[in-house]
């Protein structure tokens, strides 16, 4: 129990510090430790865990270490994870914000800062594609032609500025008619 413990507190301290950009950025990184190195998730749970966890209140590396750690070593799991990813950014922002003042005109700052916004486009990206591209035995990806469908109407009713919740609710009512309970 503790071995699992400790690697959970390590593997999601490692995607707190590394896990520039926000949650959908740590997604990337989040499927490499949980799903493909340490395989306590398989793929398609990984998928509905991200679901979850963009409809839950608050980040999704949060929603997704506190689920995931509660399916690998219960309540303590589930703290323990969640400690961790919130332990990196805590400390750094206490750092940043105590030289903040100090250091917001500084070009080397500035460059480091300019230099970070590719990377976390093109994690972004990477979990996207993850998500899209085929991973089960078999060659397929969860992604059918009803998926593209409600992506793609969901997408026109955004840019139209169809209330977020609503899209939502739609979805979820789409979801149920094709896909059942």
């Amino acid at each position: 129990m503790m071995g699992t413990l400790l690697s959970l507190f390590v593997s999601y301290l490692k995607i707190g510090f590394f896990g520039f950009g926000g949650g959908y950025a740590m997604l990337s990184l989040i499927h490499s430790e949980v799903v493909v190195r340490n395989e306590w998730i398989t793929n398609s749970e990984f998928t509905d865990i991200v679901a979850i966890s963009q409809m839950t209140p608050g980040p999704i590396a949060i929603n997704s270490a506190t689920y995931i750690g509660y399916e690998v070593a219960g309540i303590f799991g589930s703290v323990v994870a969640t400690t961790a990813v919130c332990l990196p950014a805590l400390t750094l922002m206490m750092l940043i914000t105590h030289f903040f003042l100090r250091l917001q005109h500084n070009r080397y700052v500035r460059g480091v800062v300019m230099g970070m916004r590719p990377v976390v486009v093109g994690m972004i990206a990477s979990a996207a594609l993850q998500l899209i591209l085929p991973h089960d035995t078999e060659g397929r990806s969860f992604v059918d032609g009803w998926s593209w469908a409600i992506f793609a109407l969901t997408l026109l009713l955004s840019a139209r500025k169809v209330n977020p919740i609503m899209l939502i609710l739609l979805s979820g009512i789409a979801g149920v008619l094709i896909y059942g309970f």
